[in-house]
């Protein structure tokens, strides 16, 4: 096959897989290497049924060659070379391939991940609904601030003038409760800073996190590191990345009540889809615990203002950090489990920013 043709097979997100009509495996392309986790090579020369082992997709190669006509089937779960299943879609379609390869016909075998698709549709969804709570929220801090100060002002100014010492202690609680609220509308109204591009190495962001955390808790905590050094600087407002990190390692050590591990793991992820936007590389930190879960009522509520799974906690942290890294153009998502919570953050590694 000619470079030219599999230059655009090679730039599609899609996952493609093209067979010749003894069904043997002549091209595949990145998106469908990453989908697998095999090499072209390794598959090349050896036919679908060898490969992926399933008579599902069998038949419906076998119904599209039969037919001469595209065949899609909605709900696969194939795996390759032993590989763990993956719930897919696959269309089918018989092509003339006379154009690439002298003397064969052939067909063009398109995998879509279902759960991928899902997890595109619940990130948007979820960030829709995170927008319209935070312009409520940002709607209500603006109200509440200015009352807010008079009644500061006001409990001051009784301070002043109450002549018995003993009634000080409430117009204080007055006063400090009054600041406690200020503070509170100030982070509420925060996120919409917008960012300070510049560029940044993610590794230093992690260590600083790490050394704040570790000064507020025990010997007990333990942060771990797992870094690709490889990964490139990226274009970011550091402040806000820091403080990204820091509330979702801050959630985790609390939830634990300090004692446990934390990991910091970084990595450079290959054909990413973030907020239907498609880039070739994206960096991708986890901050992964082995505390008790998320508990189940939260999950879908988790990045919601005002949320919390802890007592006395302002349920705004996550907010914060879904908003910060939504401005950075990345995404924040999520997976746990007793024993195992994984905060994902991935973020566009823009062209020129890593080597092509």
């Amino acid at each position: 096959m000619s470079n030219s043709a599999l230059a655009g097979l090679d730039l599609l997100a899609t996952a493609i897989v093209l067979i010749d009509t003894s069904l043997v495996v002549r091209y595949v392309n990145p998106a469908a290497e990453n989908l697998f986790e095999f090499s072209s090579k390794s598959i090349e020369g050896h036919t679908i049924t060898e490969v992926f082992q399933d008579s599902v997709l069998d038949a419906t190669v076998e119904y599209a060659r039969a037919k001469n006509c595209s065949y899609t089937e909605h709900d696969l779960r194939v795996g390759a070379l032993g590989h763990g299943k993956l719930q897919l879609s696959c269309t089918a379609t018989p092509v003339d391939f006379e154009e690439w390869i002298k003397g064969w016909n052939g067909l063009v075998l398109e995998f879509r991940h279902i759960e991928q698709q899902a997890r595109i549709a619940r990130e948007e969804r979820l960030m829709d609904q995170s927008q319209a709570n935070r312009e409520l929220i940002r709607n209500l801090a603006h109200e509440i601030k200015n009352p807010l100060g008079g009644i500061r002002g006001a409990a001051q100014l009784l301070d002043h003038e109450l002549e018995r010492p003993g009634l000080h202690e409430y117009t204080q609680v007055i006063m400090k409760e009054a600041d406690r609220l200020q503070s509170l509308m100030d982070r509420l109204l925060t996120p919409h800073r917008l960012p300070q591009p510049a560029p940044i190495n993610i590794h230093e962001v992690l260590e600083r996190v790490r050394s704040v955390i570790l000064a507020e808790y025990s010997s007990d905590l333990d942060i771990r590191r797992d870094y690709d050094i490889s990964v490139p600087l990226i274009t970011g407002d550091k402040e806000q990345l820091i403080q990204v990190v820091l509330n979702v390692v801050r959630n985790a050590a609390q939830a634990m009540k300090g004692r446990g591990e934390v990991r910091l793991r970084t990595r450079i992820a290959r054909q990413v889809t973030l907020l239907r936007k498609r880039y070739k590389h994206a960096l991708v930190v986890q901050v992964i615990d082995n505390g008790p879960g998320i508990p189940e009522e939260l999950r879908e509520r988790i990045f919601y203002p005002l949320v919390s799974g802890r007592e006395g906690g302002s349920g705004l942290g996550l907010t914060l950090a879904q908003t910060f890294v939504a401005q950075h153009g990345g995404a924040i998502t999520f997976e746990s489990q007793p024993g195992h919570t994984a905060f994902i953050l991935t973020l566009p590694v823009k062209p020129g920013e890593i080597a092509q």
